[in-house]
């Protein structure tokens, strides 16, 4: 697919088919993505992928996460539960999730140059998908940053910091296109800097 093409024509998808993604298939999306810029050739990304029964059970640990952070206060108890149960049949109907994590570098700037290789990583994983007809949505939930949550997905919450979590299948349905502002760049062609 044309570079140009699949940056313009990707979408964020929200429905998916039930039909699963062989395996082989998402390690390749996922080994393409690696090629994404990264510094001192560390390629900080981590992939977990829940599906199947995996994903029942990730979508239970979301739930619990949105029940903690107080979601549902305010509403009554059985208001809440209906919430929750759309929430979980929602999730339960995308067929793979996967987890993208990196480790906490302790200093600041390696930090953030890890998590925008990672960032960098999740866009080639929209793209090398979008290529083969394979939808991804990239959350980032507040869930992702709740320490418990981290915990029983099997992280450590000291070490790991989740990135975001990409629904991905086959798209039921595709949106349309939303456009773009355009974007400010500034040309500094002349001197600026005032010297004595």
């Amino acid at each position: 697919m044309d570079l140009y093409k699949a940056m313009t024509e990707r979408r964020s998808i929200h429905e998916f088919k039930s039909t699963l993604i062989e395996e082989n298939e998402l390690r390749e999306i996922f080994q393409t993505a690696s090629w994404a810029p990264n510094h001192r050739m560390k390629q900080p990304w981590k992939v977990k992928m829940f599906q199947k029964d995996g994903a029942v059970d990730l979508a239970q640990l979301i739930i619990d996460s949105y029940k903690r952070s107080g979601f549902t206060d305010g509403y009554s108890e059985e208001k809440a539960e209906k919430m929750m149960e759309g929430i979980k049949k929602f999730l339960l109907k995308i067929p793979h999730h996967a987890l993208i994590y990196m480790e906490k570098d302790q200093d600041l700037h390696r930090y953030e140059e890890d998590y925008a290789a990672v960032c960098a990583f999740i866009q080639n994983v929209q793209l090398a998908a979008w290529g083969k007809n394979i939808g991804v949505l990239w959350t980032s939930s507040p869930y992702i940053s709740d320490e418990k949550f981290i915990e029983e997905v099997g992280l450590n919450e000291k070490k790991h910091k989740v990135v975001a979590v990409l629904q991905m299948g086959i798209p039921e349905r595709i949106p349309g296109a939303k456009p773009r502002d355009e974007v400010p760049v500034i040309f500094c062609r002349e001197s600026f800097i005032k010297r004595s």
